[in-house]
């Protein structure tokens, strides 16, 4: 491989790779063994992968070339290698969640359904990547496994709990990764770590075999170097799976085919009031930045009502105001401390020093809340569902912040924010979990600001909008506002 090809390579997405394969410019094993060295020379910093199948992805790389010798179709993903949060079973391997607990299982029987869809496209799994312990987290600081370092600052956390599945797009080690989200888990490392990271509606995407932390609030959904990367992704990923109980019927309704039409029409605005107080002035700049290029480029922005008593508008678009977001998000902390300590009940009464200390804590915790607060929360969740659907009829699209800070260091408790102090680990999800409550669908765009850590913004939809949130996302693209740039 010469030095153009090695950098294209190193750079290049998903939809570009595959094409070069499928064209016969370069061949899969080529491309596999390419992100294979990246992986080699650059994870022993980074601390992405927890497993590497070397072995494995050269053979079904070679199958792959084989194909295209016949003239056969080797899919829309062909030769593109990817890695999985380790809470995706893969064939063969222990599905660790980020635990030492699980290491004692035995290894996974077949792949999960998102892992195996992915292999159906043509794509090529390379590895499994670190997570906080049981997706507990938003910083990937696993006392098993070590912490994932940051590709755009290695003293700083990547996020989390997928952080692996966020630095390892960013590092140019593979194009794209799959992770999960809870209150945040997608959004936050993504954000964090300057690449496109994708949370589709509640039950979209199929969860089967992925291991779960708290069932009512879990998804599945990419990590990409493009938000054509993204839509295809999505659109591979989508359709309905007996397997997992809450994944919808609906048939799959293609992103792709509508990423430019564009977005005349649309009703766009910025979610003030809880939104906007809690967030160091860089990440608010970053949503001015989408939202001035949204309202003065193209024009679309909406007055809709505001219920703050001073009414003002962000980079040109009106704001909404969401009701009890604050808690909202206390509410998900109840429900996701409660369902995930009834998961893991038996551990914690038989091996409670195997877990991480503080992941322990929090779900031991969360098996002492009262009944009746876990009921109420999920009162109130219907509550607030009702509420955003209200907002939804007069808003199409609303923007946030995805994060109040940018990247903090590793080991560092506390972080300031809006002038307090306050820790990082719960409250790096502060504008992530209200959304997640309700099962909305989210991408986290990584905003352009040249010679600082990245900072992302959250676009926001009605259920089952994907599609209109991916057109908002590609007219930000072309105007060169939202990009992933390899480090």
């Amino acid at each position: 491989m010469n030095a153009d090809e090695a950098k294209f390579l190193a750079g290049a997405d998903a939809v570009a790779t595959a094409s070069a394969v499928k064209s016969g410019k370069i061949a899969a094993t080529a491309v596999v063994n390419a992100a294979l060295e990246r992986i080699a020379d650059r994870d022993k910093t980074l601390n992405c992968f927890t497993a590497i199948t070397a072995e494995s992805a050269i053979a079904a790389a070679e199958k792959i070339d084989n194909a295209i010798a016949r003239n056969e179709n080797p899919g829309p993903l062909a030769g593109v290698p990817f890695a999985v949060k380790n809470l995706f079973d893969v064939s063969g391997i222990t599905t660790l969640a980020g635990s030492k607990i699980n290491a004692d299982n035995p290894p996974a029987s077949q792949d999960a359904a998102g892992v195996a869809r992915l292999r159906q496209a043509g794509a090529v799994l390379v590895g499994t990547l670190n997570m906080d312990e049981y997706a507990y987290g938003f910083v990937t600081e696993n006392s098993h496994y070590g912490p994932t370092r940051n590709p755009h600052d290695t003293a700083r956390i990547a996020g989390g709990s997928s952080g692996g599945s966020a630095a390892a797009v960013a590092a140019g080690l593979v194009p794209f990764t799959l992770g999960s989200d809870t209150n945040g888990s997608i959004r936050v490392p993504a954000a964090l770590c300057g690449v496109f990271g994708f949370k589709p509606t509640y039950g979209r995407l199929s969860r089967a075999g992925a291991f779960l932390f708290s069932s009512s609030l879990d998804c599945v959904g990419p990590f990409g170097r493009s938000l054509r990367d993204i839509a295809l992704l999505y659109d591979i990923l989508q359709g309905p799976d007996s397997r997992d109980p809450v994944c919808t019927q609906r048939p799959p309704e293609l992103t792709s085919p509508q990423l430019n039409t564009g977005i005349e029409g649309l009703r766009i605005a910025f979610a003030d009031g809880y939104f906007a107080t809690g967030a160091e002035p860089e990440a608010m700049d970053a949503v001015e930045i989408v939202a001035r290029t949204l309202t003065n480029v193209l024009n679309c922005g909406i007055e809709t009502e505001t219920t703050t008593t001073n009414p003002r508008k962000i980079g040109g678009l009106a704001t909404v105001s969401i009701p009890e977001s604050d808690r909202a998000r206390a509410a998900a902390f109840i429900i996701t401390a409660c369902e995930g300590g009834n998961l893991h009940l038996e551990n914690l009464r038989t091996r409670p020093q195997d877990f991480d200390p503080a992941t322990r804590d929090r779900f031991l915790a969360g098996t002492l809340i009262p009944a009746t607060w876990y009921v109420q929360a999920q009162r109130f969740r219907q509550w607030y569902r009702s509420q955003i659907r209200a907002i939804f009829q007069h808003t199409d699209i609303i923007l946030a912040p995805a994060t109040p800070i940018a990247a903090p260091e590793i080991g560092v408790e506390k972080m300031v924010i809006a002038g307090q102090e306050t820790r990082v680990r719960p409250n790096l999800g502060l504008f992530t979990q209200p959304l997640s409550f309700i099962g909305l669908p989210v991408l986290c765009v990584p905003v352009q600001r040249p010679g600082a850590l990245p900072l992302g913004v959250q676009i926001i939809g009605a259920p089952y909008s994907e599609a209109v949130i991916l057109r908002v996302a590609a007219v930000l693209e072309s105007q060169g506002i939202i990009c992933a740039e390899s480090i």
